[in-house]
């Protein structure tokens, strides 16, 4: 078994973008050196360290096998919450509770870790944070549209940004739900409910 990874061995490992894995060696979440021809090589031991202390993974979920595609899965519905904020964090899930009751709610606090647990749950509804630590919503949301994986994925954003600043990310939040923080308990109901319309249509 090698001990050091090529970053597309890495980023499939996690189920992450190319890029996104060479953000995290940039920031030294990952170690690595470089070949003669410039090529990233990452040791295997600080991938399974940075799964066990990020995700709360045993090393061994390197080699699980792929998750079964949503589409593939019955119910519960997987909703997978990136937000910081744990008083957010606590009002979201209690919304999903209220309105999906028999739904999972899984939380990551930064994109990376976020990012990471995407790839081994394939939710059916990615609900991102503008504002995160690690990576932010833009540049996850960016990463998440060049991977195949995360075509089947309905991403959502969550966010106390106001327009001006949102117009900024026009580019990025095309065709992107956008719920805003402070009208949560008006805006993210029709959300669960058209992801729950969108399951019950799906055939047996």
């Amino acid at each position: 078994m090698p001990e050091h990874l090529s970053t597309i061995e890495v980023a499939r490992m996690l189920g992450m973008a190319v890029r996104s894995v060479q953000l995290m060696v940039d920031r030294g979440t990952l170690e690595a050196w470089k070949t003669p021809g410039g090529h990233r090589r990452i040791t295997r031991q600080s991938v399974e360290r940075w799964l066990a202390s990020r995700a709360g993974a045993a090393p061994a979920a390197l080699h699980a096998p792929s998750p079964v595609p949503p589409a593939a899965r019955p119910s519960p519905l997987r909703i997978l919450l990136i937000e910081d904020d744990k008083d957010h964090q606590a009002l979201i899930a209690q919304l999903v509770r209220r309105h999906l009751p028999q739904a999972e709610v899984h939380l990551a606090d930064d994109g990376i870790s976020g990012l990471a647990l995407a790839g081994r749950l394939e939710p059916d509804l990615l609900l991102v944070d503008m504002m995160l630590p690690g990576i932010d919503g833009a540049t996850l949301i960016a990463s998440l549209r060049s991977h195949p994986m995360f075509k089947r994925i309905r991403v959502a954003v969550a966010t106390g940004l106001g327009p001006e600043q949102l117009a900024r990310y026009d580019g990025v939040l095309s065709r992107v739900p956008v719920v805003h923080k402070s009208r949560l308990a008006e805006e993210l109901p029709a959300l669960l409910n058209a992801l729950a319309d969108t399951a019950a249509a799906r055939p047996a």
